[in-house]
């Protein structure tokens, strides 16, 4: 119980220290609301050219989101020595990273709800089966968020993270189908398509939101929740290396 209600406190004080500010709220308002627009204006309201561009424009706001906040949190608290102290509190390392991260995932859930709410205005989402979007997003922005973890722990300065940061995110929006298909890459990009979790992620939302997919969703569920696993381990990994050991 002790170590639920640490949980329950680092989240809080996360959300209120960073993620409740209002420059975040209006950037993470801002961000994914102006992306959406930008594509959105450019398919004329069209309705099959909304329908392809909203899962990259999701899968785009939960990167961006949950990465760029995450990275900076971590990071300014190892600078201020905070999050050393928070390595002594009485909670276990697992829950400890949990709790610095489930604030992100819920800050890039967030982020997803935007592009979701204008597409409502422009176009007809009835036929979206809500019950594979809703865990296609979440998982989309724990991966996003590990993906941001193990950034964090594996850099000193903000600016090292920030940068590290864009190594991974720019390749991505144009190596994970989230705006045209991996099959129009050049053969010799393709296989780095595949070891990028968001490439899964973006395909279960096209099979949902166009019915364009490359892997049935099975399949796509099973590997981002691979990678969701391994990018925790590994981030668990540096942090008991660098902190602990």
């Amino acid at each position: 119980m002790k170590q639920w209600i640490a949980f329950w406190n680092i989240l809080i004080k996360d959300m209120k220290a960073y993620y409740l500010k209002p420059p975040n709220i209006s950037w993470g308002l801002l961000f994914p609301l102006a992306w959406t627009g930008m594509f959105f204006i450019k398919s004329g309201g069209n309705r099959f050219d909304i329908l392809s561009l909203l899962p990259g424009v999701i899968a785009m706001s939960i990167l961006f989101g949950t990465t760029s906040m995450l990275a900076v949190t971590i990071t300014f608290e190892k600078k201020s020595r905070s999050f050393e102290r928070l390595l002594l509190a009485p909670i276990s390392l697992e829950l400890l990273l949990i709790a610095k991260t489930a604030g992100a995932i819920l800050f890039g859930v967030a982020n997803a709800c935007v592009p979701i709410a204008l597409a409502l205005f422009l176009s007809d989402l009835s036929h979206v089966a809500w019950s594979i979007v809703a865990p296609a997003i979440l998982l989309i922005a724990i991966a996003s968020t590990f993906l941001g973890l193990f950034i964090a722990v594996s850099v000193n300065e903000v600016f090292e993270a920030q940068t590290f940061s864009n190594f991974f995110r720019f390749p991505m929006i144009f190596l994970c189908g989230l705006f045209f298909p991996i099959q129009h890459l050049p053969f010799v990009l393709r296989p780095l398509s595949y070891i990028l979790p968001i490439t899964y992620g973006a395909d279960i939302l096209r099979s949902v939101f166009n019915g364009s997919h490359i892997m049935p969703l099975s399949i796509n569920f099973a590997i981002l929740l691979f990678f969701c696993l391994i990018l925790f381990i590994i981030s668990l990994r540096n942090t008991r290396k660098r902190w602990i050991i």
